[in-house]
């Protein structure tokens, strides 16, 4: 399978709202209608001074959107949607591969990047840890998902010196002061 990352453009509108309507996001919540995608489009952000949005293309067809956010802040964060047809092969691992190297490679502030998603979506969570990036946080009932129920989320971020030398530096889990 070949994978190519292309820049959104505005021209693009009518093709992500098609991408944001026609799927089912079972880990994304808020609203994904037509007339809401377009005004978020028009409003920037997908795309702006501080955001910029890729089509993951596979074999030349559009599985997938990474929206990078954040991007005159030391730590930028991501957002990853991968079509469900192209769910389960790897698309994911190489979109996180690929955006981590481009922000760390383009942007030569910032010193680490974040992701966050829900407790449940175990695929993300795999991918994550298989892209260097190491668990900082977990919020309870932080998420809510579309039925209205709140869920966990965990936040992954990768620090600059971790991408660079390969290695994973957990955070000091065992630091509260004691009693």
């Amino acid at each position: 399978m070949h994978i190519e990352f292309a820049r959104f453009t505005p021209s693009d509108t009518e093709r992500l709202v098609a991408f944001m309507t026609e799927e089912e996001w079972p880990f994304h919540a808020g609203t994904q209608d037509a007339e809401t995608v377009r005004r978020r489009a028009g409003d920037g952000l997908y795309d702006d001074e501080d955001t910029r949005s890729f089509w993951v293309l596979a074999d030349g067809e559009p599985a997938g959107l990474v929206r990078l956010q954040d991007l005159a802040d030391d730590t930028p964060m991501f957002d990853l949607r991968i079509r469900k047809t192209w769910r389960g092969r790897g698309l994911g691992s190489r979109a996180v591969a690929w955006l981590t190297g481009h922000l760390f490679t383009e942007l030569p502030h910032i010193t680490r990047i974040e992701g966050t998603t829900r407790q449940d979506n175990h695929a993300m969570r795999a991918v994550f840890r298989r892209s260097g990036y190491a668990k900082e946080a977990h919020y309870r009932q932080a998420w809510p998902g579309q039925d209205g129920e709140l869920h966990d989320s965990v936040g992954y971020a990768i620090l600059r010196q971790d991408w660079a030398s390969g290695k994973v530096t957990p955070p000091d889990w065992d630091d509260e002061p004691g009693d």
